[in-house]
C-alpha cells in the first residue's frame, strides 16, 4: 500500500512539474492585441519557449490574427482570408525553434498601427529568471507538492 502511494506521489510530481514549466503569454498583456501598441518592446524581455502558448486577445469584430513568414511581416503581406484566426482568444502553441510572425490582416492595422509581432522561441530548459506568469505557476506547484507530501505523510 505504501509503495503505491509513493508511486502515485512520484507519477503526480513528474506532471505537475511539467505544467508549471510552460507559459502562457498574453500578447500586450491587459492592453491585448490591438492598433498603435509596442508589440517589440512587449516581447523584448520575454523568453518564449517551445512547450509556452501565446495567446491573442481581442475584440473579434475588429482584428484578426495571421501567422505569416518573414517576408509578409515586414511587407504586411496578408494571406488568404481562410488562414486567419478570429475567435478573439486564439491560443498558439509554440512547438518549436525559431522565429515566429504574426500580423493583424485588417486593412492597415499591420502597415499603419504597428499590428505586428515577432518572437524568437528557444528549446525547452531551464525557467528564466521569474516572471509574474511563472512566480504564480511556481506558487501553485509548491503548494500543489506540499499538500501531497502532507497528505502522503498523514496517511502513511
Amino acid at each position: 500500500m505504501a509503495s503505491s502511494r509513493v508511486a502515485f506521489l512520484a507519477i503526480s510530481m513528474v506532471l505537475l512539474s511539467s505544467v508549471a514549466m510552460a507559459t502562457d503569454y498574453v500578447v500586450g498583456d491587459t492592453n491585448g492585441w490591438k492598433t498603435d501598441f509596442n508589440y517589440t518592446q512587449w516581447a523584448q524581455d520575454k523568453v518564449f519557449r517551445v512547450g509556452d502558448n501565446i495567446v491573442f486577445n481581442y475584440d473579434n469584430t475588429k482584428h484578426n490574427v495571421f501567422k505569416v513568414n518573414g517576408t509578409q511581416f515586414k511587407d504586411c503581406t496578408v494571406p488568404p482570408e481562410n488562414e486567419a484566426l478570429t475567435s478573439g482568444k486564439d491560443v498558439i502553441p509554440l512547438k518549436s525553434e525559431g522565429r515566429k510572425w504574426y500580423i493583424c490582416g485588417k486593412p492597415n492595422h499591420c502597415s499603419d498601427h504597428q499590428m505586428k509581432l515577432v518572437i524568437n522561441v528557444v528549446a525547452e530548459g531551464p525557467a528564466p529568471a521569474p516572471s509574474v506568469a511563472h512566480s504564480v505557476s511556481s506558487s501553485l506547484f509548491g503548494a500543489i507538492m506540499a499538500s501531497m507530501v502532507a497528505i502522503t505523510a498523514i496517511f502513511a
